[in-house]
């Protein structure tokens, strides 16, 4: 059996309409439940309920990754959102545009803290947020990010 791909365009969405973080994540979560990634939505949200509650996930520059580890979730995904009001991730230098949600299994090891660390080290390059920013195709963003992080 083959792993499924990280991030496919069914789980991005460019322009994600939400006003709080709940909102926006439950959106993406949603994606990964129609994908077949995630079994059950509500214990996949208390999940990462859960993880919230420990430590906001806003970076600095526009960025939010709430991530977990959940029972629910079937193999290691990304989701993408991008929203062009910004979502309060609680970062400190404000709302994030570039959302990134991290769906790991429960016994997936540190796979998903694997894919936290390459996100993180390509957040930091400009050139890859603009990318993310300018994207207006979910197929190739989606690529885009696979290569990258990958």
């Amino acid at each position: 059996m083959t792993t499924p791909d990280l991030i496919t365009a069914d789980l991005v969405d460019l322009g994600l309409d939400a006003a709080d973080k709940q909102t926006a994540i439950r959106g993406l979560a949603q994606r990964l439940v129609d994908a077949g990634r995630v079994t059950d939505l509500d214990l996949f949200l208390k999940d990462v309920a859960a993880r919230e509650e420990q430590m906001a996930t806003g970076l600095e520059g526009g960025i939010g990754i709430p991530h977990c580890r959940s029972a629910a979730v079937t193999a290691p995904t990304l989701a993408f959102g991008r929203s062009d009001a910004g979502i309060d991730f609680g970062a400190p230098d404000g709302p994030a545009k570039l959302i990134f949600l991290i769906a790991a299994p429960e016994g997936g090891g540190s796979e998903h803290l694997k894919v936290l660390a390459a996100l993180a080290r390509r957040l930091v390059r400009a050139e890859f947020k603009q990318h993310l920013l300018d994207a207006t195709d979910a197929d190739a963003l989606a690529e885009y990010i696979r290569q990258e992080v990958a």
